[in-house]
Parts: C-alpha cells; structure tokens; sequence
C-alpha cells in the first residue's frame, strides 16, 4: 500500500508497507475512536479528499483490516475493524502515547483545529453527570476562523450527542468561550480546566451546575492522563 516495496521479508517491513501511507494510521485511529461511516470518518479527518479516503478505504478492506457491510434500510456503508484490524488498537495508542509523552506541547499546539477538537469533544463527553433533560452547550472560540467560531453540542438523553456548526435553535444553558489554544490544551490534558477557569481563559456563563460539574462531563482526549516527560 505504501509507495514502493522495501522488498524485504521482515515482518516489520511488509506491517509498514501496509500501515505507512498517508493517513492510514489517523484513519485507524478513528475507526478505534468509533467512527463507522464515510462522514464520520470525514469529520475525524477534515483535511483528507474524499477520494483519497476512498481509496485508503479500499487499500485496508483489501489488506484484510477492514470490513465493509450495508446498514440500516438506506444500505449506507459501514466499515468495522477485523480481527486484524482489532489487533492493531494498542500498536496506534502505544503511538499516540509514545507523541503524548516525547513531543513537544508548544509544538503539538502550532496545529489547532476547531472541528477536530470539537467532533473529538462531542465524542468523549461524558453525558452522566448532566441533567436528565436536553442540554445545550455552546462553545466559542474568537480567535477562529470564522466559520470555525461557534459550535453547539446537543446532549439528548438516550441519544447521545449531537455536534452542530449552524445554530440548531434550542435554548443555550451554557456559554463557554476561550481561545483556541487553551481549549485545545485542556483536552489534551496539559492545563487542568478549573485552572484555565480560574484565570479567566475559559469564561463560562448560564447554568451554573452545569457551570460548576464541568470537569466531569467534558471530554477529553484518552490520552490526557499521559505525562509529557521531564
């Protein structure tokens, strides 16, 4: 799959030239995250071409790593990891460790990313702690592009969570608002969030139990308990 062959016998070879194209490994990643379907693989990956995604799709299914199957009366595809594909979870959060752990924050912070942190948000909040109700929390970001700059996630119990870009038209029960960097190192887990609030990077504003139990609920990254080495 990878450009070329290292025309070697070696095990490691022949897993990299599968595994070593562009994406593949971010494509796994969200497949472990949860993402079955072609649009919920494109929010994962906002910067990847439809095409090229096609393809990569097809390259894994034919390596044996994924599966695709019809779902729902639609018949919209669905791809699912194989025993193979399953095998590869700790090999990409061992990598994900390992970038957590040796690369610098300043570094990985240079690469913000509104959508991607919000569909990343959307998909590990916590909905236990909240309310037995809708809730509706808006998010804004005034350093954003600006199509990038306010986004709602909508928590429906028994529905799980819905991440909008456009204004769904509910009533808001809290405003949360900060640059883009802060909120992006908080989800990464380098700045505790009651510290991001406390010196007023993060302003919360509207209910205030939902306000005060923030850090239950939110979501951060899987790897946010990983320490960056000294």
């Amino acid at each position: 799959m990878a450009e070329g062959s290292y025309k070697q016998f070696c095990p490691v070879a022949m897993a990299a030239e599968i595994l070593c194209s562009r994406w593949t490994i971010i494509l796994l990643r969200e497949f472990i995250s949860g993402s079955t379907r072609f649009n919920e693989l494109r929010k994962g990956v906002p910067r990847m071409s439809p095409a090229l995604l096609s393809q990569r799709l097809k390259e894994l299914e034919e390596a044996g790593i994924l599966t695709r199957e019809k779902s729902g009366a639609a018949g919209q595809a669905e791809y699912r990891l194989t025993r193979a594909g399953r095998e590869l979870e700790p090999v990409v959060m061992a990598m994900g460790a390992w970038g957590q752990r040796w690369i610098d924050k300043d570094l990985m912070l240079e690469e913000l990313d509104a959508q991607l942190l919000m569909w990343d948000m959307r998909r590990n909040l916590n909905p236990q702690p909240l309310p037995d109700r809708r809730c509706v929390i808006q998010f804004r970001y005034p350093d954003a592009p600006k199509a990038m700059k306010v986004w709602w996630l909508v928590v429906e119990p028994g529905a799980g969570v819905d991440l909008c870009s456009v204004d769904p038209g509910h009533d808001v029960d809290l405003y949360v608002a900060a640059d883009l960097r802060t909120m992006t190192a908080v989800w990464m887990g380098y700045e505790p969030i009651r510290k991001a609030i406390a010196e007023g990077k993060i302003i919360l504003t509207g209910d205030r139990k939902l306000a005060s139990s923030i850090q239950s609920w939110i979501g951060l990254s899987s790897l946010a308990k990983v320490k960056q080495a000294a």
